[in-house]
């Protein structure tokens, strides 16, 4: 088998953008009503939007690796991070502060130059160092992988492996970073001068593919590689991008890894892998915008009950769901759910649940027969009898 780096013309990938022009077309519109919908939230409305968005993609990126992460860690050190909690959270997960501070970097310095210091930081970051890590000890963090035996992708039990994909040898990593900086600063869409002009995502899509196949790092090269695709969308921007890529890609990474093996292999035509990656991307916005829409009830929900009057355990409930995102609680909120998160007695956390139900903040689920599941209750009066 022959892979895309092994071609005499590598690295002119080529593609046809006219397969996902349409998809082009309503990026832009989707950005363009994204940004509106983010103008008419207060500042501190924004906030909650942006970390929603960050939280999301923190904790999609590493699932597809096979980390899970708790919510709140991660929300908690985006926010310290942001400087918006006074005292800082203490968090205890390194891996969820690793994480948020790569989000909050690539937000930050997204206008900068990549360069080789960078890629080396996020690694870093998503690979904390610790005493009790399953990481193995002589695993390379903060510098290009130099094994002598080949960078294999494989599936399947020991002694029946699957090869998937096989990157350049470690002896040609560097060299092959330098000509990827090269190009991803030459084709910086905020540069005043430059001389590589590619449209919107399908940078960010070229990006994305061209690094996963040099593939330089024994491990976080997936985070690293999303990380970039991340900072290009930002560029064409000029400003971070509302959207959680990762969390399109979770949803199915069985599309994403078919899409990059094969666009690594057999030639150098990508056309597929960027019509995936853009549509992917416009979906992404797509659920950015019900997340934006999310916050904005919130705010409505808050005021509609500022005169309501909540207990500490009710208070505390509810702030979790809200903090779990537009999706909720998975199969929503039980009264068993509800004693884990107040240490509360099991009538009390019945009397609680009746009581936020008959003042509209929360509605019983259909389905669940004796074991009650709970939701927010909506403020629109159009759409009263629905949760979210």
């Amino acid at each position: 088998m022959k892979y895309s780096w092994q071609y005499p013309d590598w690295p002119n990938l080529t593609f046809d953008e006219t397969q996902c022009r349409d998809a082009l077309y309503w990026y832009v519109l989707e950005a363009g009503r994204l940004s509106g919908g983010m103008s008419q939230l207060e500042n501190t409305l924004q906030y909650d939007a942006y970390i929603d968005l960050m939280v999301s993609e923190a904790i999609n990126t590493s699932q597809i690796e096979g980390e899970r992460l708790d919510r709140e860690d991660v929300r908690s050190s985006i926010k310290n991070f942001l400087g918006l909690s006074n005292p800082p959270t203490r968090v205890a997960d390194p891996l969820a502060e690793g994480v948020a501070a790569l989000m909050v970097d690539v937000r930050n310095g997204f206008a900068g130059e990549l360069t080789k210091a960078t890629l080396f930081h996020w690694q870093q970051l998503v690979l904390p160092q610790q005493e009790n890590s399953l990481l193995p000890r002589n695993l390379k963090v903060g510098q290009w992988r130099d094994s002598e035996e080949p960078m294999q992708i494989f599936s399947g039990p020991i002694g029946y492996e699957k090869v998937h994909y096989e990157a350049p040898p470690s002896n040609q990593v560097d060299a092959e970073i330098s000509r990827f900086l090269d190009w991803f600063n030459r084709s910086n869409p905020l540069k005043v001068e430059r001389d590589i002009v590619l449209s919107r995502p399908v940078r960010s899509a070229i990006a994305h593919l061209w690094f996963e196949t040099i593939h330089p790092f024994d491990d976080g090269n997936g985070r690293v590689r999303r990380a970039i695709a991340e900072t290009a969308l930002a560029q064409d921007l000029n400003r971070p991008p509302l959207l959680s890529l990762s969390t399109i890609i979770e949803k199915d990474k069985n599309a994403y890894y078919n899409g990059l093996n094969k666009a690594s292999q057999f030639n150098l035509d990508i056309t597929d892998w960027v019509k995936w990656f853009v549509d992917s991307v416009l979906l992404a916005q797509q659920e950015a915008a019900q997340k934006v829409d999310f916050v904005l009830k919130k705010a409505k929900f808050w005021e509609k009950h500022k005169h309501t009057v909540l207990n500490e355990r009710q208070k505390k409930v509810l702030n979790k769901l809200f903090n779990a995102g537009s999706d909720g609680f998975e199969g929503g909120l039980s009264a068993k759910k509800y004693i884990s998160i107040t240490s509360s007695s099991k009538a009390t956390a019945t009397r609680d649940l009746g009581d936020l139900v008959e003042k509209e903040c929360l509605r019983r689920l259909e389905g669940g027969g004796r074991n009650a599941r709970y939701g927010l209750k909506r403020v629109d009066p159009l759409n009263d009898m629905n949760s979210w």
